[in-house]
């Protein structure tokens, strides 16, 4: 027997592994707990009524939970129409930037136009700020403020970019032996994209359709500018909630766990999706 096979030597190497995940999760403890405590603050304020949330000291656990603040929040105000409204948006705009970020990060990423990556680069990183007041002043002469359409183009101007970036770096992982043995088989440019190419870059689509829905969903700079009364997206929906007279916590945080939770449901998907993805492309490619 060999002293690294030994009983001695196998304890130590499972106490070692059993430190070091110790340690890992209490990192990972202290680096999640704000977010973890902030979440479950909102959570608490909106299944308590607001007796409970104005309470001294506070309450932390609701001694008696209720979704009566949900209730409120669809009753009193149209929030599904808002709620509607995002999904109209923000979907949209996130189908638009597949369409159309898809083929282009395919072209460039074949094309070695490393330029043009650097512009949508820096398309994506030009705050939205800098073109509001252009993108209002035509709205307005078009006739369009106070509809859709503009905060839909403007979210489709902010996802657009992000859905190239990140299909250039997937297209260029893929190995062009495979595409060219499909245009050996008699297959066009088009058909090699659409048979070879598209399905192995799934977890690139996927990636980019959640990252542009995320960022479509949470933007509020557009929704305030452009949208009316009817026209409002979830953000600005929430914002307006807040008055100067008195803070309504329990609604306030059920508006908020609404806006959460098309996110959240999102993010649990798209890593069984990448996983997913992933997996079948390794066994294929095997």
């Amino acid at each position: 027997m060999t002293p690294a096979s030994s009983p001695r030597s196998a304890g130590y190497w499972r106490l070692r592994r059993w430190i070091d995940n110790l340690a890992f999760a209490a990192v990972l403890v202290v680096l999640l707990a704000p977010v973890l405590f902030v979440f479950f603050w909102v959570v608490s304020l909106s299944l308590k009524f607001d007796i409970d949330n104005t309470a001294y000291p506070p309450i932390f656990v609701p001694p008696t939970p209720t979704l009566d603040n949900f209730r409120r929040l669809f009753a009193d105000t149209p929030f599904a129409l808002y709620f509607w409204n995002s999904l109209l948006v923000s979907g949209g705009a996130t189908l638009a930037a597949l369409l159309l970020g898809v083929p282009a990060g395919y072209g460039i990423a074949k094309s070695k136009a490393h330029g043009l990556a650097v512009l949508m680069l820096i398309s994506r990183m030009t705050p939205g700020l800098s073109y509001l007041i252009p993108l209002f002043t035509l709205f307005q002469i078009l006739g369009l403020l106070g509809t859709l359409w503009p905060i839909a183009i403007t979210h489709l101007v902010i996802t657009l970019p992000i859905v190239v970036y990140v299909m250039i770096g997937y297209f260029e992982t893929l190995p062009p032996e495979l595409e060219e043995a499909a245009r050996i088989d008699g297959c066009s440019v088009w058909q090699a994209f659409r048979y070879v190419a598209l399905p192995l870059a799934r977890p690139g689509i996927v990636v980019g359709a959640i990252l542009s829905f995320i960022y479509s969903w949470n933007n509020f700079v557009f929704g305030a500018v452009f949208a009316g009364r009817t026209t409002r997206t979830m953000p600005v929906a929430v914002y307006n909630m807040l008055t100067f007279e008195q803070f309504a916590w329990g609604p306030l945080a059920a508006a908020a766990i609404v806006v959460m939770l098309p996110v959240l449901f999102l993010t649990v998907l798209i890593q069984r999706e990448i996983v997913g993805g992933l997996t079948a492309g390794g066994v294929k490619g095997a």
